[in-house]
């Protein structure tokens, strides 16, 4: 594996707390965020971070009539070398009429215009070059979509959410081990610490990236199916804290709960998708090329949700 597809590999492990903060809200329930009288301050002082890129009234107007919506996920990592850079990209689509969540991942090395610099850079460079706006506005010209809101989340939040809800257990395909775990084939019980060493394993894995991917998915069903318990419920106020410190959106809390009673059952159907291309070194630098018919592909998957 070439040293650029290692370090893209390295980072697949980004993307599992931001879908969890979608898909957990999603499935906890209205009655998680009433229950305690910090979430709402939390949420509007700590959370909420509008940008100019997305008018808010008309999402507002679109998430008070139950539309289907395009929310963009970014994954940063702000103890990497690399931490002004947003190391994962995926578009959330919502629709609650069909009851189907989509998610699209957009690879981090991707080639294309960065909006309000007018060159052709890695497309997680926009976040270095113009934080969260940039990103946006990024995206939404490269699919030709358009974004109703947006979740930003640093990852060292992770491990103290999978602590916070006490663990969470998923059934191990291969047994293998590394210089601190010994996961057995079949149901794995992990705490916070155990999940990274989890997600982050590579080498050992048979199928590769796609072995990891499919740990990835395994560590976001047992984070969902814990943290939207019953018996996780006296938790949420020390899962919004963490949010808190580690999570920012344009959401509001009025939006969230809005999009907990009205989006929730989008979750019983999950389709996900990966974009594809080829990589290739261009001016001594790796950049990861998708085709025009590809883009073309998933601006009709996202467009095909939201008709």
């Amino acid at each position: 594996m070439s040293r650029s597809n290692k370090k893209k590999s390295k980072k697949l492990w980004l993307k599992i707390p931001i879908i969890v903060i979608i898909v957990v809200l999603l499935g906890v329930g209205t009655y998680a965020f009433m229950v305690y009288n910090n979430v709402k301050k939390t949420v509007n002082d700590k959370m909420h971070d509008p940008v100019s890129s997305i008018d808010l009234g008309l999402a507002k107007g679109k998430i008070k009539g139950t539309e289907p919506l395009n929310i963009l996920l970014m994954g940063i990592d702000t103890e990497e070398s690399d931490k002004g850079r947003s190391d994962a990209l995926m578009v959330l689509s919502v629709d609650p009429k069909k009851d189907t969540m989509q998610l699209i991942s957009i690879p981090r090395d991707t080639r294309t215009t960065i909006v309000g610099k007018g060159k052709e850079d890695k497309i997680n460079h926009s976040y270095a070059f113009g934080g969260s706006d940039m990103t946006i506005a990024t995206v939404e010209e490269f699919l030709d979509v358009e974004m109703d809101y947006y979740v930003r989340m640093n990852m060292s939040g992770l491990q103290e959410l999978v602590d916070q809800i006490g663990g969470i257990t998923v059934g191990n395909d291969i047994a293998w081990k590394d210089d601190k775990y010994d996961f057995e084939f079949g149901p794995t019980e992990m705490d916070g610490d155990k999940t990274m060493h989890f997600v982050r394993m590579r080498k050992q894995d048979p199928e590769g990236d796609f072995g990891r991917t499919k740990r990835q998915r395994q560590v976001i069903q047992g984070i969902v199916d814990k943290g939207a318990s019953v018996g996780s419920i006296t938790k949420i106020d020390g899962m919004i804290d963490i949010l808190g410190n580690n999570m920012a959106t344009n959401l509001d809390f009025d939006d969230m709960k809005k999009l907990l009673s009205g989006y929730k059952d989008t979750r019983k159907n999950f389709v996900e998708y990966q974009m594809q291309g080829e990589g290739s070194m261009i001016d001594g630098v790796y950049y990861f090329i998708v085709p025009e018919e590809e883009i073309s592909k998933v601006h009709d998957m996202i467009a095909d949700i939201k008709s």
